[in-house]
């Protein structure tokens, strides 16, 4: 896990705010009274077991869910009250790519630019610098059809960092990627959090990922947060002392018989 966010020169405001976030669908708490604060200028993971919440409320923070109750602040600005505008300040890039295949990678970030009223120069600016951060500029007359899986989520990036937003909501960032493009955006990150002053939130259920770019970790089971700090400070939390962030992980997870039981039976809404 990085140690430069010790060293930034940001505040270390939040970014984003959550207080008492919840999600229903019918009986089911998805998102159980959630409170988090997410400063600038950090890479924050968020990790859990599959169904613990993780996607919910990263889709709620991004304005594609509408929460049950709670608050949602980014950059200041209420996710409810003022969609918008909180959008404007929010870049996000789901597990998969979509991506329009008829359009070429030029009028795919154009089209991007124009949704966020940006200048026609600085779509242009931003569209070269763009893609020759991701290593597309000699594609980028193509169609996005002819494109392979790794080139699209690459493109996907590039969009999603076109607008210069101050939040970025990454869902499982690697998938599809090939290993240069693995290596290219883990040092995206840190770059973009240390340095420009960004706020990435990233869940991934690759481990070695957050444990190589996180400063700080959260982790919710059951809709609910049961732990969050640096990876040391987890490590002495799960009493895992040297134990890498899989082991943590397991140990603050690991579950009884009992208790996951009693987790099934509230999913479904038996007794």
């Amino acid at each position: 896990m990085s140690d430069d966010s010790a060293s930034s020169s940001h505040t270390g405001q939040p970014r984003v705010v959550l207080r008492n976030l919840v999600k229903r669908y019918g009986d089911f708490t998805a998102v159980d009274h959630l409170n988090l604060e997410a400063p600038e200028g950090q890479v924050f993971g968020v990790l859990g077991p599959n169904g613990a919440g993780k996607t919910t409320t990263l889709r709620m923070i991004t304005g594609l869910l509408q929460p049950t109750e709670g608050t949602i602040l980014v950059d200041g600005i209420d996710m409810i009250e003022d969609p918008t505008a909180a959008k404007r300040q929010t870049g996000f890039i789901p597990d998969r790519p979509y991506v329009y295949d008829k359009l070429t990678a030029f009028e795919y970030l154009r089209f991007i630019g124009g949704l966020y009223h940006m200048s026609a120069d600085k779509i242009a600016e931003r569209i070269e610098d763009m893609l020759e951060l991701f290593e597309l500029a000699e594609w980028g007359d193509s169609l996005i059809e002819s494109f392979s899986h790794g080139m699209k989520q690459r493109l996907v990036f590039a969009g999603a960092l076109l607008p210069e937003p101050r939040l970025m909501v990454i869902d499982e960032p690697m998938v599809g990627l090939d290993p240069q493009g693995h290596h290219l955006v883990k040092q995206l990150f840190q770059d973009l959090a240390h340095e420009d002053g960004l706020t990435v939130l990233l869940s991934t259920h690759t481990l070695e990922v957050a444990e190589d770019v996180c400063d700080q970790i959260v982790i919710i089971n059951h809709g609910q947060i049961i732990a969050r700090g640096t990876l040391q400070e987890l490590r002495i939390e799960s009493g895992a002392d040297e134990g890498s962030l899989e082991e943590v992980f397991l140990a603050l997870t690991e579950e009884s018989d009992e208790e996951r039981a009693e987790a099934v039976a509230a999913r479904f809404g038996r007794d």
